[in-house]
Formats: C-alpha cells, sequence, structure tokens
C-alpha cells in the first residue's frame, strides 16, 4: 500500500467546510502565525498568482506581475513566500486539500465500498471541472521536476486510497477480484482523463452528466456482477436496496451493510 503523503489527509481525516469557489483550506501550521489581515492578504496573493498562472502559465508568469495584480509591494510577496514556485506549490497543496474535503462531504459513510468510489469518482469531476482553469496548467506546460513530483504524489495517494476501498469491495464480494492497486490506478485514469477531455472541449456535454457517467463507468469497470453494478448506480438508498437483493443469490459477505468511512 502507498502511504499517505502527510500534507493529503484521508477523507474522512478532514473537517467538512462550506469552501465556494475559491481554493481555500482551514490554516496550516505557518498560516497560524500570522494575523487575521495577514492570513487575508496571503490569500490574496494566491487568488491572484491562480488567475494570473491560468491565464498566461506559469513559466510565463513573474512575481512582479503577482504583487502588482494583487496590488501590493513586491517585499510584501517575500514576507509570505521564497519564490514563485513555493506560491504554486501551496496552490497546489491546498487545491488538494479542498477537493478531498468536497469529496467527503459527497460520500456517504454508511455506503458500501462500490457506492463510495462511486460517489468520490462523481466528487472529484465535479471539483476539477470548477476549477478547470487551474487544472489546465498541467495539460500543455512543463513545470520542471520538483513541481510535477508534487503532482504525481497527488495522484500516488489517490490511488493509495482507492485501493484500500477495492480492497474491502474484493473482501465483501462486491468487486471483482485483480490487483487492487491496478484497479485503482483504473479508476484514477478515469477521473483524470475525463476531466481532461472535459477541459479541453473534447466531451461537451455538462459537467453534471460527465461526473454521472464517469461514476457509473468506474461501477461497472469494477463490479464484480451486472446485478450488483446496478445496484451500486444510484443513490445510497437505493443501492443499498439494490445490493440486497443481488447479494442474496450471490453468495457474498452480507458485511457490506455495515457502516464505514472513507
Amino acid at each position: 500500500m502507498i502511504a499517505l503523503d502527510p500534507l493529503v489527509k484521508t477523507w474522512s481525516d478532514l473537517d467538512s467546510a462550506n469552501l465556494g469557489g475559491r481554493v481555500v483550506v482551514k490554516e496550516d501550521d505557518g498560516d497560524r502565525h500570522l494575523t487575521r489581515q495577514g492570513q487575508e492578504r496571503k490569500q490574496q496573493l494566491l487568488d491572484h498568482a491562480a488567475e494570473l498562472f491560468a491565464e498566461r502559465g506559469y513559466a510565463e508568469t513573474r512575481v512582479i506581475d503577482i504583487v502588482r495584480s494583487a496590488g501590493v509591494a513586491k517585499g510584501l510577496f517575500y514576507w509570505y513566500f521564497e519564490n514563485k514556485e513555493a506560491v504554486f506549490k501551496e496552490l497546489i497543496e491546498r487545491t488538494r486539500l479542498t477537493m478531498r474535503k468536497q469529496q467527503q462531504s459527497a460520500i456517504d459513510a454508511t455506503a458500501n465500498p462500490l457506492v463510495r468510489l462511486r460517489q468520490g469518482t462523481e466528487a472529484s469531476i465535479r471539483f476539477m471541472g470548477e476549477h478547470r482553469r487551474l487544472y489546465s496548467l498541467t495539460d500543455f506546460e512543463t513545470l520542471g521536476p520538483q513541481l510535477t513530483k508534487l503532482l504525481r504524489a497527488g495522484g500516488d495517494v489517490h490511488a493509495g486510497d482507492t485501493a484500500r476501498h477495492i480492497e474491502a469491495g474484493i473482501a465483501d464480494g462486491l468487486i471483482r477480484e485483480d490487483d487492487p492497486l491496478m484497479l485503482a490506478w483504473g479508476v484514477v485514469g478515469t477521473v483524470s482523463s475525463f476531466s481532461q477531455l472535459h477541459r479541453t472541449g473534447r466531451i461537451d456535454r455538462p459537467l453534471e452528466e460527465l461526473a454521472s457517467f464517469a461514476g457509473r463507468f468506474v461501477v461497472r469497470s469494477l463490479a464484480a456482477s451486472d446485478e450488483i453494478a446496478a445496484g451500486s448506480e444510484g443513490g445510497p438508498a437505493q443501492g443499498l436496496v439494490g445490493l440486497s437483493a443481488a447479494l442474496s443469490g450471490s453468495g457474498a459477505t452480507t458485511s457490506v451493510l455495515r457502516a464505514e468511512t472513507l
């Protein structure tokens, strides 16, 4: 199993929040030493940097561009950040944590592993679509080894978490028996590919419709049978009823109905 990045906690470790449209997350240890005004000023720099990175690209955005857009002195930028790379790194880390909070909010903790995987997939597609400008940076630009490593770390954590729930689904007889990590990378690839195709215009569907399709696609790809897949494609209540009927003749363990958190 892939070890969790300490900067990327599991869905169940995160506090729920009304996040709105900005990339905002609970203050880290460094932010706790800032005054409220300081935290707001740092967030202002992050917001303007995100806009410029999306409009111009990472390579074409300079520190002076960020401070001019934010209307602050250049010295203030260096009070909060060492350089432009540090800004981008914090944006990625905060975006990652914000997405996992939204995943947690979307997932029914009482649902079985297959339903939770569908809900997590749908939440990921929605989030990446709503923040497509920031995610578009990874489509066309080479970011250098350190930032590329940071981005890949997020995928590793996502795959590791997903594999854990696939293992639970296999144990419950809901997910076909195969290498859990390989199946998990299939889920990660589904989210990444559908999101990239959507934000580049090659998939022209409403975001909610795409999220629902991707969720069904993941369920159908993983489920041990068509009956189990059908029982996991609807809402939580419908899914449990459908699974009860499917499991009654499948020999799968009924422990799938117990409450678990992601």
